[in-house]
């Protein structure tokens, strides 16, 4: 692992590691990278909009939702269009493999999961974070564009 000097390794990393790290997110729940977003600021977070229905939320878009204090997410928009509603958290790994996270997203869709467990809380784990987002970033520029 190699040793941060400072904040601006923190945003370099973040900042090439992330969006390959949702990328590959997205490609493995069945959306393009354009339902991607992220918000680098401190904690960082993400979303990822999804072509999907939940059974106990039919009429409500379902999004998948991350940050570096509480890891993923599946939410639901709630009656305002400003908030969303988590309805489970995915917990374990706080940059878990793409895979997981579909597995995660077919559970909740079959409604195989919890309904909002304890929120999973991730201490000290800004080295883990980046050690993670810095294995996307390796591993999308091996990749044929």
């Amino acid at each position: 692992m190699i040793s941060l000097t400072n904040e601006d390794d923190r945003e370099l990393i973040l900042h090439h590691g992330l969006p390959a790290y949702l990328a590959a997110v997205s490609a493995a729940v069945g959306v393009g990278a354009e339902s991607c977003m992220a918000d680098f600021g401190s904690p960082a977070s993400a979303y990822i909009a999804l072509d999907a229905r939940l059974p106990h939320h039919p009429e409500q878009d379902v999004a998948l939702l991350w940050d570096e204090l509480h890891g993923w997410s599946a939410a639901v928009e709630s009656d305002s269009p400003k908030d969303l509603l988590v309805v489970a958290y995915l917990g374990g790994a706080l940059v878990p493999e793409p895979q997981r996270l579909a597995r995660f997203l077919a559970a909740v869709r079959r409604g195989d999961v919890p309904a909002v467990p304890v929120t999973p809380a991730f201490r000290d784990s800004e080295a883990v974070l980046l050690d993670r987002l810095r294995r996307y970033r390796r591993n999308s520029r091996r990749r044929p564009e």
